[in-house]
């Protein structure tokens, strides 16, 4: 899959965008029967989308992913989202003081 960052100010001017960070990263038809993912590209997605104007993100989150009952290949360990969250809220008010 591709996320494709030029659409948002396009989006934007019809309705806010909301970014769904962890199914952009997902990658089906695994040899396993499960889908696949990148969790370790959930912050950089993230932070794009944020910076490129996003109004919201959207993350699927678990305490153990490995063991959770759906998507758990591209979720983020909950133990990972308020750094996260951190980060892209000093992202977006660094952008919106310009």
């Amino acid at each position: 899959m591709i996320v494709d960052f030029r659409g948002i100010p396009t989006m934007k001017q019809y309705a806010p965008v909301v970014l769904d960070v962890t199914h952009s990263l997902q990658q089906p038809n695994q040899s396993a029967g499960v889908t696949g993912g990148r969790p370790e590209m959930i912050s950089t997605i993230a932070r794009a989308g944020i910076a490129t104007g996003a109004d919201g993100i959207f993350i699927e989150t678990h305490f153990d992913p490995a063991n959770a009952k759906s998507d758990g290949a591209n979720m983020l360990n909950l133990n990972l989202l308020e750094k996260l969250l951190t980060e892209l809220i000093a992202i977006r008010k660094t952008i919106n003081s310009l």
